[in-house]
């Protein structure tokens, strides 16, 4: 079948969208071809079509586990054979997928860029007929994009082993120099480069200056009926604005990477079904999901770049029905933007003091534990070293990104706790169970009264400590805790490791690029400045802004933004003269000009002041002895 066949024997749509049979028609050619394709631009189409259309396997590079499960779960409905092999899949498991890959008995095997490197795959890469490789999220490659993967850079090794493989990049987010570095990472030959206009027409972007965001976002969802995504920078805050909008009466749920898969899919599927109206997320949620009908999508936070904003917002209005994205914020979220990125940074001292705190902390030699993995608590370690929480836990990730260590998962998904009773019963248990007192009065003096609206993060090794009793002892307890329903309480899955990559070096050798990591910093900050120049600017049309930032230029505004629609509404309203207005609010008689501001609330106050002056002057208007103005 040709391409257009494809599309209708298996998508039963009669017709590609811009730009896509183009792209296919360049893949099929045999060209490396870069398309970059606006959110909900139908990007998957231009790689899934013409793997289709030739006679082997398609290799997908995908980085999020969501987005590959959702893939082929679509291609297999379709009745294409397709695969994927992700983390927390057993030996086993991923053995039989590619083995039945390299038999020829899948037409779509999606991978993350980790397992292109591991010895499975690159054992059995040699028996797979590959015809086509498509890197998905491609942004991710470039260092100077918004979402940097460093596991992305090893794919130009991989095309080495697949020479002649054509090879697809699609992104919805990419400035100039990203698509350039795009290119180059992947080492394109041949190449075609195909760019649709970010601009979504249907979708109105609007930017709010708020104080009290809870009440803006219940007038929002009031106003515009339909399914919703509530966008936060925090897993707290997402249980926060879900509970805060169940109390209004609205269906509502929070979404955070720190959820167990199957609390993630179930939220995910009723929200997808319309079960659930709002989803409130961190930025954890909607990559590869495919809900047409989002109505509005709303920023409680600010997003730390645009690219990340525009990849968002987009995610409403897929239908192409008239749809909303709205950016809450108030003067400090500025400020707290541009500490995140000074966070994310940490000094070279603060790293090499962190570095050789970690060696002081497991007594390691220089030169020593090159590969050797260590049970790692993060609290007892910054207890040990009366280390800063927030900045050690950046320098620890800067150092598992310089490849000096590497953090488990485990690391990231440590022990949560939440009190389900009230205070009151919660007293009422401490005095009929005197044994369990003195775990609840440790837990609560650690923790604090969060624990009763939220789950906490707690250290079942600082509360040993504080009880002066054994990890295992307070394990038991909890769990008894757990059982008698007074506590939620969510064991780390394992003891986290952290792996030393290299052989220790000395402190003040660490080999790290500060220029490098310099040059990175001032290109996040560049972006959180663009961010804030977005939300500050009050006259420009919003589309027009956003595309100039990827570098598309245009005269056309959208009309539909808050700046537009506030353009419209006062070349509408301001009439050439108040004369009459400000005569017919005299007829009563005289009034203060405060007032009469008041009862004619003008678009533009200027204009309204200038007219009474010249009317004063002219005699249409007199002012009596208290100020007040009166018909002449």
């Amino acid at each position: 079948m040709n391409p257009t066949q494809l599309l209708q024997h298996y998508w039963k749509h009669t017709k590609f969208r811009p730009l896509q049979e183009d792209i296919i028609k360049a893949v099929l050619a045999g060209h490396d071809t870069l398309a970059l394709l606006p959110t909900g631009g139908g990007k998957s189409i231009c790689f899934q079509v013409p793997a289709l259309a030739l006679s082997g396997l398609c290799v997908v590079v995908s980085p999020l586990i969501a987005l590959m499960k959702d893939q082929v779960e679509q291609l297999r409905k379709r009745g294409i054979a397709a695969d994927a092999v992700y983390a927390g899949m057993s030996f086993r498991e991923i053995d039989r997928i590619l083995d039945n890959a390299a038999a020829g008995g899948l037409k779509f095997l999606y991978v993350s860029p980790e397992r292109l490197q591991t010895e499975i795959f690159l054992a059995r890469v040699k028996r797979m007929k590959i015809t086509l490789l498509a890197i998905d999220e491609a942004h991710c490659i470039s260092q100077w994009g918004y979402d940097f993967r460093p596991p992305y850079l090893e794919l130009a090794n991989f095309r080495q082993l697949i020479p002649n493989v054509p090879c697809i990049a699609l992104t919805a987010t990419a400035t100039k120099p990203v698509a350039l570095d795009i290119q180059d990472k992947l080492a394109f030959v041949n190449a075609k480069i195909f760019q649709k206009s970010f601009e979504r027409a249907n979708l109105s972007y609007s930017v709010f200056k708020e104080e009290n965001k809870d009440a803006k976002l219940l007038d929002i969802l009031q106003k515009v009926a339909g399914s919703a995504v509530v966008y936060v920078q925090s897993r707290k805050k997402a249980k926060m604005i879900a509970d805060f909008l169940l109390r209004q009466g609205i269906k509502a749920d929070y979404y955070h990477a720190g959820l167990s898969n199957v609390e993630r899919s179930q939220k995910q599927d009723s929200w997808i079904r319309n079960q659930t109206r709002v989803i409130v997320a961190t930025n954890a949620f909607g990559m590869g999901i495919d809900k047409p009908d989002v109505r509005v999508v709303v920023h409680i936070d600010l997003p730390n770049t645009l690219e990340a904003y525009y990849q968002e917002a987009g995610r409403a209005g897929r239908d192409e029905k008239k749809a909303y994205a709205v950016l809450l914020y108030h003067e400090a979220d500025l400020q707290e933007l541009k500490q995140r990125i000074e966070n994310a940074y940490p000094s070279i001292e603060l790293l090499q003091k962190t570095y050789q705190s970690l060696a002081n902390y497991f007594n390691l030699a220089v030169g020593s534990s090159n590969f050797a993995s260590y049970d790692f608590d993060l609290a007892d370690f910054q207890k040990t070293f009366q280390a800063d929480s927030i900045g050690t836990y950046y320098a620890l990730k800067q150092l598992e990104q310089e490849g000096l260590i590497q953090l488990s998962e485990s690391f990231y998904h440590p022990s949560k706790l939440m009190f389900l009773v009230k205070q009151a019963d919660l007293y009422a248990f401490q005095v009929a169970n005197a044994a369990l007192d003195a775990i609840i009065k440790t837990i609560l003096r650690l923790y604090g009264g969060e624990l009763f609206v939220n789950f906490s993060m707690i250290s079942e090794q600082n509360i040993a400590r504080q009880l002066r009793t054994d990890v295992p002892s307070v394990v038991k307890q909890l769990h008894y805790l757990h059982q008698a329903q007074l506590v939620a309480y969510s064991p780390q899955k394992d003891k986290p490791q952290l792996t030393f990559m290299t052989p220790r070096y000395k402190a003040d050798e660490l080999p790290i690029d500060t220029q490098t990591l310099a040059a990175f910093k001032q290109r996040d900050l560049e972006k959180v400045q663009a961010v804030t120049a977005y939300v500050q600017h009050t006259q420009r049309c919003r589309t027009q802004l956003l595309l100039e930032y990827f570098d598309e230029q245009t005269d056309k505004t959208c009309g539909v933004c808050d700046n537009c629609l506030k353009k419209k509404k006062n070349d509408k309203n301001i009439p050439t003269s108040y004369a009459i207005a400000i005569k017919d609010c005299l007829q009563v008689g005289n009034l203060s000009i405060k007032t009469l501001v008041q009862q004619l609330k003008p678009q533009d106050q200027q204009q309204l002041m200038t007219e009474i002056k010249a009317m004063l002057a002219s005699g249409e208007l007199k002012q009596n002895e208290v100020g007040e103005i009166g018909l002449g």
